[in-house]
């Protein structure tokens, strides 16, 4: 290790992203990476940033959660937006690459660095000096696990991903649905989606003939641990009732325009987040395909035209209860010396894995250069989703992706969600560039 460097481990999208802007900034690096010597179950490409699923980094366009989110990274000097422009392929309004020449360019990148040392071998303990980013992903090898466990608390770090989907309060039907408490205890804490007896058999036959993902065979190793998080198509296929005796039981819950009537079955959603701008399905873990949630999960009324800002998943995920750990500038509030960076802080997707270690290497850099910190507005895509993972009202945690429904709302309702959307992006650029522009302002604080 480099004198006084400081010291990333892990070369996936945050550990390059992070080691970079700290290079970019005039900082010594070691970046510790164990491929080659040693590989996690999903992984097979020695270089580093290997995309294991999908090929895309999703929309362009800069009226879409993930077009705006890579504009605001670019402003950053964002490595990895600059490597996937030169080595992209067509993909429509996608922003898609060439997985391997992709991984071969970032690799090459950071190796030529003269400020980045590269350090193979896997890491198993957490260095005792010194500045510290761990970025090693969702599959985090045991021995470091270990390790991080014993540094933040057992109850701080979870091993599998199962989260009910997530949708935007503004695009429910509320001529379908009502707030209220089953039996009317506490506030009106829930929106009720309530089901008559041939709405529920259209959607149960839905659900249980819907098409799952294929686990890997890793997680379905893992996967019998996590029963007490069952998939809901899972339950719905013990019986056709057995859902309205568990997540979707009616009783204690009735529609204030319609009292006299008991509904058959209730689908409950609960507030995500502080401002109640996302809404989780409670009960609804699922395993299903992307398209098969939107469809199925559709048929729920309220719902037939909600947008989902997170469907649901259930996978082998290492990742922290954030809210408690970590601060927005994903540093850990117990220990200074420590960061951490991409999906086990709770961002979910490339793009947004690379901009939390793209942020860590600006807050670090800042740091050291003696500046004030860079705190971008919630206004903001990197600053919404740096307020998310550091919100201590979040009780449920679970990853997230870039999406509109984490930014606040505009002062104006514009039904229109193109507009909308158009209108959100372009304040969001605004106050980013304010911000930086601040932020440059003889170091005071953004």
């Amino acid at each position: 290790m480099k004198n006084n460097a400081v010291q990333v481990i892990g070369a996936g999208f945050a550990g390059c992203e992070c080691a970079y802007a700290l290079a970019q900034a005039g900082i010594a690096v070691t970046l510790y990476e164990m491929k080659p010597q040693k590989f996690s179950p999903a992984h097979k490409n020695p270089d580093f940033c290997e995309l294991i699923c999908s090929n895309s980094f999703k929309a362009m366009r800069l009226n879409s959660a993930a077009g705006l989110l890579k504009e605001e990274m670019r402003r950053l000097g964002s490595l990895c937006v600059q490597v996937a422009e030169q080595t992209q392929v067509p993909a429509g309004g996608a922003l898609a690459v060439d997985r391997d020449k992709f991984a071969q360019k970032v690799t090459q990148m950071i190796k030529a660095h003269p400020l980045i040392e590269v350090v193979e071998g896997e890491v198993t303990q957490i260095p005792q000096e010194g500045l510290v980013v761990i970025a090693t992903g969702p599959l985090t090898s045991d021995a470091l696990s270990k390790a991080i466990l014993e540094k933040i608390g057992r109850g701080y770090l979870s091993f599998f991903d199962a989260a009910a989907p997530i949708v935007e309060a503004a695009s429910i039907d509320f001529n379908k649905a009502f707030w209220g408490a089953r039996y009317g205890r506490g506030e009106d804490d829930y929106i009720n989606c309530p089901f008559t007896k041939e709405e529920y058999d259209r959607f149960y036959d839905a659900l249980v003939n819907a098409q799952g993902v294929e686990l890997h065979e890793f997680e379905k190793r893992d996967f019998k641990v996590y029963e007490g998080c069952m998939p809901i198509e899972v339950m719905a296929r013990r019986g056709r009732d057995t859902l309205r005796f568990g997540p979707l039981k009616p009783v204690g819950l009735r529609d204030p325009r319609a009292p006299e009537r008991r509904p058959y079955a209730v689908v409950q959603l609960r507030k995500e987040n502080r401002e109640g701008s996302m809404l989780n399905l409670v009960g609804f873990q699922t395993n299903l395909k992307f398209p098969e949630q939107k469809r199925v999960f559709s048929l729920i009324p309220g719902l037939e035209n909600a947008e989902f800002v997170r469907f649901g998943v259930m996978h082998r995920n290492t990742f922290l209860d954030s809210p408690r750990l970590l601060d927005s500038h994903f540093n850990l509030k117990s220990d200074r010396r420590l960061y951490f960076a991409g999906q086990m802080t709770g961002v979910e997707g490339y793009m947004e894995s690379a901009s939390s270690g793209l942020l860590v290497g600006h807050h670090i850099a800042r740091q050291l250069h003696q500046k004030a910190p860079l705190a971008l507005p919630k206004d903001t895509m990197l600053g919404a989703l740096s307020a998310y993972i550091a919100d201590e009202s979040v009780k449920d945690f679970q990853p997230m992706g870039a999406n509109f429904g984490i930014l606040p709302p505009l002062e104006e309702r514009i039904r229109d969600k193109a507009q909308r959307y158009e209108q959100i992006a372009s304040r969001a650029l605004k106050s980013f560039d304010k911000a930086l522009k601040a932020g440059e302002e003889k170091g005071e604080s953004v």
